[in-house]
């Protein structure tokens, strides 16, 4: 058994879930990349594969993450497991998708290289489903790490094989957003892929920023908690530094010594850091 996920945390929480139930043991491989924001056009060809390592570098630029783009390469993470599809007639792989645009984007990218292995690739899209919270609450998850993982041992029940269907109309659903090459992807329901507008996260951080300064982490941290939907740390600081140069937040300190370095305040508004505690920073 192969399982994908799409982010990190997923990893973490699906191999506790493992350790629970031996009827999931298996290979666990992560998509790193997040295909709901930034160029995909010609995602497949060299040259928009190139573009979008050009566009990720440029994020990654004075971040805590410098070194990823040399670790990210989800093509050869893609061409070994077909390899070893090839090699191994029995082998399956399950593909673990919540309802968000970051999961369901990847799931479409990754499966339209996998049409040759209908039958063995199965998909659990945990799409508007109950689950019961650590404190016995019922909620509705939106990705898998908020998933309990005693929670994942009734969620492999969903997994069913990738339709013929699905493998002749989801890639030509994948093939026009990637064509439209909007900057950000939203999730409108089920499987349906919008494009967005480059500034759609903006009125997340806005509303997060006074007239007094603040570090960027404590605005990060409470943008990130707040958002109803999410994207990564790397694209809102990529939009804050892109509505500084529009005049639309005022940035103090220096990029090249990192993201600590970094205070935020409104235009107008007071640029010294008012003293604060730890926890506060």
């Amino acid at each position: 058994m192969i399982h994908i996920v799409f982010e990190e945390a997923n990893t973490d929480v699906l191999q506790k879930a493992i350790e629970l139930d031996e009827n999931l043991q298996g290979d666990i491989i992560e998509i790193k990349d997040d295909f709901a924001v930034g160029p995909i056009v010609d995602i497949y060809g060299t040259e928009g594969y190139q573009q979008r390592r050009d566009w990720w570098k440029s994020l990654l630029e004075f971040s805590p993450y410098t070194e990823q783009l040399n670790i990210v390469d989800d093509k050869l993470m893609v061409h070994n497991l077909l390899r070893r599809l090839d090699e191994e007639p029995e082998e399956k792989a399950w593909i673990w998708m919540g309802q968000n645009a970051h999961d369901v984007c990847s799931y479409y990218w990754l499966m339209s290289q996998c049409k040759e292995y209908a039958g063995r690739i199965e998909v659990l899209y945990l799409n508007n489903l109950p689950f019961f919270s650590e404190k016995g609450n019922i909620f509705y998850p939106t990705h898998l790490h908020e998933i309990q993982p005693k929670e994942f041992l009734k969620a492999k029940k969903l997994a069913r094989p990738i339709t013929l269907s699905e493998f002749e109309l989801d890639p030509d659903e994948w093939k026009k957003t990637c064509n439209e090459n909007a900057m950000v992807r939203f999730l409108e329901g089920g499987k349906k892929i919008v494009g967005k507008e480059v500034d759609f996260y903006d009125k997340d951080i806005l509303v997060n920023l006074t007239k007094t300064a603040q570090k960027l982490y404590k605005v990060l941290n409470n943008t990130l908690s707040k958002m109803k939907v999410q994207t990564g740390d790397v694209f809102l600081v990529w939009r804050i530094r892109e509505m500084a140069n529009e005049g639309k937040v005022v940035v103090a300190g220096d990029w090249a010594k990192g993201w600590k370095e970094i205070t935020l305040v409104l235009p107008g508004g007071e640029s010294v850091i008012v003293e604060e505690t730890e926890s506060e920073a």
